[in-house]
């Protein structure tokens, strides 16, 4: 037999060990298999409550916000007396009925926007698992993976933020729609509500504004258009860039290709469809006064609040700000006036621009960016222009008195001098005078004196001054004598300039140029109040009051700016450019300027061509550029307190609280009744309690408006009118119980038929005279014209912004071609008497 082992003597110890080792591992096998068990049905768990709180999520916010369904609140700005000027989206959207949208038109956003629409539950569990591959490997949010139906509830209730917190709230608003409407309500939902840029919300106006079609006509390329848009509104609707938007209409056709919607041929030939725009269908916008301002209150507003254009359009935002009523209409009459400009040769019209601000604070009161601006249009009051002889004060006279060499009284030299091979000419009749004080200098606005003075205190000194009232001049090409004249590079804006002489009027103090004063929200509380930086001393106060004493020369009796006096203390300073086209000998122009200030109020004025050639030049030189600065300030200013420069003016009376003022009156129309022998006039009702109407009227060939009716219900019968007259007509909602006036609604021309009569010959418009090269007839001195700056051989200058590039930051549909630009007065080339 074996010998027994004894207790203690086991197995050899390997095979032992070898037996725990197992059961060790099984036990191991044990507790992870229940880890992971309890682990997923933990996740189980959590993905389920998670879900129920992302349900329930969505249903609390749809239930706490239902009325935003029905529409969103449009936002309004108002002027510095509270009174509402402009809605900002809801005259601009019509609803479309689901049996209005063609099926094809629904594909086209759906292939573009969400190919698995009428598939999933509001989230696209695939779009969002390549989102957050996307947004992993970038480190940041970046990709939307946003179904329509969250593009819906992002529209109705979100802000457009990339986060994480928001895109959770979105899918659970997203899962509540879905849950509540249909795949057709919420398609149709979405088509409404969307953007398509220059204020255009919805599809069916959409079709309209940019196709002046109805939704049934659309054919297949301007669907494809449509869809693209919403991408990016305003890169890619076709007004404002045609070929952008092919370029992303292609696309679109591309994707309704792949799923099937279309054929390949019916592709190719939608692709190769051109867009020619139309005329404007009106989209109830032009119901919305001044548009310029408006449009420059809505990029403020993005800008200060960091909300998208479409946000502050549509989030019902109440904003305020320093618009002068009176100021702004009397801008507007004056460019709707075409006696104030010359007639061009063909459709291009003569353009200008202007901006009014008060120089205290560096509020705009009034603004306009051309002839026929339309909305979102060229702004010209931001386009730079060479500013000609307006820009002494900036680059010569303002530095030299600053340095404290200088006074009114210093006498300049006004010589023939040629420095290097840079030779200024004189324009005037009377030319190099020699000793000149440069008082009388800058009212002569003399060439060769402002040279010597810039050359007298060094270039350096005229550009730091420039820079430090906000207009930087170009580094290399800009360090030369020519900047006396304003020859630059670059050229500066009507706002710049406006910018720049209210420092003047300030007491040599910065002003920072501004639109809004604050924003509300819906429920009133302020979401942005302006708070400018504190004022900085740009110049010596003294600097400050001898500009002001020798501007003032410059409209008096003499002066280059005769023509812009008015009834109150006035400086400024008149500039012009010759046309600078080679080869080309004329005296005409290609800018025309007037810059001045009271001691209320600083106001610039630039007139030209968008395109300059030989036949699209000015004739009449700065006079009328001061002519037209004169008619609008004396009417814009008549309700401001007088002031003098050397008393402050007295304080602005209290506006009205906000509520106060009733809205505008809307879709004013008026008609000739031929049997009744009146006029029919008609409106649009204002809301409240006590509101009555009063009608305006003005006659042809009489200056003004005159009340002439009074009416209780939004409609009136003028029997007071003759044939072969015209008449113009406004109307304002006045406030019975508060005694507050509306603004004016938008005009409106009624013409009376004439009685038949033996005809009576019309005598012939005598023809116009080319002015003389020095002075115009039956005006004070013009300002001489100093040469529009080009390019000399070898010279690199660096072009002004073309109107494209400036469309870019405006906005704006531009012309063809912009100002021209270069250096060849900062280059040596010698100046040619016009």
């Amino acid at each position: 037999m074996p010998e027994q082992r004894k207790k203690g003597e086991g197995r050899p110890s390997g095979a032992k060990s070898a037996k725990g080792r197992g059961r060790s591992r099984a036990s191991r096998k044990r507790k992870w298999f229940y880890g992971l068990f309890f682990a997923g049905a933990l996740g189980v768990v959590c993905a389920i409550v998670g879900y129920l709180l992302v349900i329930l999520n969505g249903e609390r916010i749809l239930a706490a916000n239902r009325d935003v369904l029905l529409r969103g609140d449009a936002s309004a700005i108002y002027d510095s007396s509270n009174g509402k000027i402009a809605s900002l989206a809801s005259v601009n959207s019509q609803d479309a009925q689901f049996s209005e949208l063609p099926e094809l038109l629904r594909n086209a956003f759906i292939a573009t926007e969400d190919k698995r629409f009428e598939e999933h539950s509001g989230i696209d569990v695939i779009g969002i698992g390549r989102a957050i591959v996307k947004d992993i490997i970038a480190r940041s949010a970046v990709e939307g993976a946003s179904t329509i139906t969250q593009q819906l509830a992002r529209n109705l209730f979100l802000n457009q933020d990339k986060t994480f917190f928001r895109k959770a709230t979105e899918a659970s608003i997203a899962v509540a729609l879905e849950n509540q409407l249909s795949k057709d309500e919420i398609l149709t939902m979405y088509l409404n509500r969307i953007y398509f840029g220059n204020g255009v919300y919805g599809v069916k106006l959409a079709a309209k504004y940019y196709f002046n079609s109805s939704l049934e006509d659309l054919k297949l390329w301007q669907m494809a258009t449509l869809a693209a848009i919403p991408k990016a509104p305003s890169y890619y609707n076709p007004k404002d860039d045609a070929e952008r938007s092919a370029g992303r209409r292609a696309v679109v056709l591309t994707l309704m290709n792949n799923q099937g919607y279309i054929t390949e041929a019916e592709m190719e030939q939608a692709k190769a469809v051109v867009y020619k725009p139309l005329d404007n269908y009106s989209t109830g916008s032009s119901r919305n006064k001044f548009m310029t301002y408006v449009d420059y209150a809505v990029k403020e507003a993005v800008q200060v609040t960091g909300r998208t254009e479409d946000e502050i359009r549509l989030g019902g935002f109440k904003i305020y700000t320093a618009l002068n009523a009176t100021a702004q209409q009397t801008v507007e009459d004056a460019f709707d006036d075409d006696s104030n400009f010359e007639k061009s040769p063909d459709d291009q019209k003569q353009q200008a621009a202007m901006v009014i601000m008060d120089h205290s604070d560096g509020s705009i009161k009034a603004m306009i960016g051309g002839r026929d601006y339309v909305r979102k249009g060229w702004n010209r009051v931001t386009v730079p222009r060479q500013p000609g002889s307006a820009f002494k004060p900036i680059t010569v006279y303002g530095p030299a008195l600053d340095t404290g060499d200088y006074t009114p009284d210093s006498i300049l030299r006004d010589d023939k001098k040629c420095y290097g091979d840079y030779c200024p000419t004189d324009s005037n009749r009377v030319k190099y005078i020699g000793p000149i004080t440069m008082a009388q200098s800058l009212k002569e606005s003399r060439n060769a004196s402002a040279v010597w003075l810039l050359n007298e205190i060094g270039v350096s000194k005229g550009v730091a001054f420039s820079e430090k009232l906000g207009m930087p001049l170009d580094k290399s090409k800009d360090r030369n004598l020519s900047i006396a004249l304003g020859g630059l590079t670059t050229g500066v804006s009507p706002l710049q300039m406006a910018t720049a002489y209210s420092a003047f009027a300030n007491d040599g103090r910065s002003v920072d140029a501004h639109t809004i004063v604050r924003i509300e929200s819906s429920d009133g509380a302020t979401v942005y109040e302006y708070a400018g930086p504190k004022p900085k001393q740009l110049m010596k106060e003294q600097t400050a009051a001898y500009m002001t004493q020798i501007m003032q020369g410059v409209v008096q009796s003499g002066g280059t700016g005769a023509g812009a006096a008015i009834d109150r203390p006035l400086a400024g300073k008149t500039g012009t450019t010759q046309h600078g086209i080679p080869g080309l000998k004329s005296s005409y122009n290609r800018d025309a300027w007037f810059v001045g200030y009271t001691p209320e109020w600083t106001a610039a004025v630039w007139m030209g061509y968008d395109k300059t050639d030989k036949d699209h030049l000015l004739k009449k030189s700065s006079s009328a550029a001061a002519a037209l600065f004169s008619k609008v300030m004396r009417k814009a200013m008549k309700d401001v307190p007088r002031g003098s420069f050397d008393k402050a003016p007295a304080p602005t009376p209290q506006t009205p609280p906000p509520g106060e003022q009733p809205d505008q009156v809307l879709d004013l129309q008026g008609s000739y009744d031929e049997n009744a022998m009146l006029v029919a006039l008609r409106w649009s009702p204002v809301e409240g309690e006590s509101i009555s109407y009063r009608i305006y009227r003005k006659a042809e060939g009489e200056a003004d408006y005159a009340r002439i009716l009074d009416a209780a219900s939004p409609g009136v019968a003028d029997l007071s009118v003759a044939p072969g007259m015209s008449y113009e007509y406004y109307v304002t909602a006045y406030d019975d119980a508060s005694g507050q006036e509306g603004v004016p609604s938008a005009k409106i021309f009624v013409e009376i038929p004439g009685v038949e009569l033996s005809p009576s010959p019309t005598p012939s418009e005598p023809p116009i005279a080319e002015p003389s090269p020095s002075e115009e007839p039956g005006t004070e001195p013009s300002e001489p014209a100093v040469p529009t700056p080009t390019p000399t051989p070898g010279s690199t200058p660096t072009p002004m912004p073309t109107p494209t590039e400036q469309a870019a930051t405006d906005g704006g549909t531009p012309p063809t071609e912009g100002p021209a630009s270069g250096d060849e007065a900062a280059q040596g080339a010698g100046f040619v008497s016009p």
